[in-house]
């Protein structure tokens, strides 16, 4: 790539020497390019901005494995909406399971339109706010997000934003018992310490499951396993 090889021939070459390839690039798209040049399978590990749907897979096991179910809950999505790769996977997967979502963001970095019209197509109700406080006692799932300094084209825009919201144990005082709170991590200063030790915090547990969910992925895709 730093002599000028395009992606398209990189691909043509890495397929001659894997059974199948883990593709994480900044281009949005660039997934999907490789599977077209590819002749073995391709994994999206994320996508410039667009999509991770192997996070979104360990997400959905972990609220099944958490809540018991993955039908009818209420889920709110807090921070970087609009560049978050991790929440536009999982706001796709889980429209298939009659949602009820709430977006939290600064204006600037709400979700994108493109996903809005898709759940008012799938009759998918969803609520846009910048303030947790209102929505926080509904919420069965909050997923965090941390502000993505990388993605920002301008520092300055990213100065503006960052910081902007912080999950504490004060903030939580008014959630439901049983609220769990996830984040795709790594976090920067979005979720304090202090509720690493809460029964909210799930987002370890998380990460850990990314363990059998993408041995499983692999092995379904190999065909060790139907």
């Amino acid at each position: 790539a730093q002599k000028g090889e395009t992606l398209w021939d990189t691909i043509k070459m890495i397929q001659n020497y894997a059974d199948l390839i883990t593709i994480r690039h900044p281009l949005d798209g660039s997934a999907r390019l490789a599977a077209e040049a590819s002749k073995v399978p391709i994994i999206n590990g994320g996508d410039g901005s667009n999509q991770h749907p192997t996070q979104t897979m360990l997400d959905l096991y972990t609220i099944q494995k958490t809540k018991g179910k993955l039908n009818n809950l209420h889920v709110g999505f807090l921070g970087d909406l609009k560049y978050g790769r991790t929440v536009h996977s999982l706001i796709v997967a889980l429209s298939h399971f009659n949602p009820t979502f709430y977006f939290i963001s600064p204006a600037a970095l709400k979700i994108p339109d493109h996903y809005l019209e898709e759940l008012k197509e799938k009759n998918i109700r969803f609520f846009e706010t910048s303030s947790l406080g209102t929505a926080l006692g509904r919420l069965d799932v909050l997923y965090v997000t941390r502000i993505q300094k990388e993605r920002f084209p301008e520092p300055l825009e990213y100065q503006k934003y960052k910081g902007v919201y912080k999950i504490t144990n004060e903030t939580l005082k008014g959630a439901k018992h049983d609220l769990k709170v996830m984040h795709p991590l790594p976090r920067v200063d979005e979720i304090s310490k202090e509720v690493d030790d809460s029964p909210h915090a799930i987002y370890y547990d998380q990460a850990a499951n990314g363990i059998p969910v993408r041995k499983a992925l692999i092995l379904l895709i190999s065909g060790k396993v139907k």
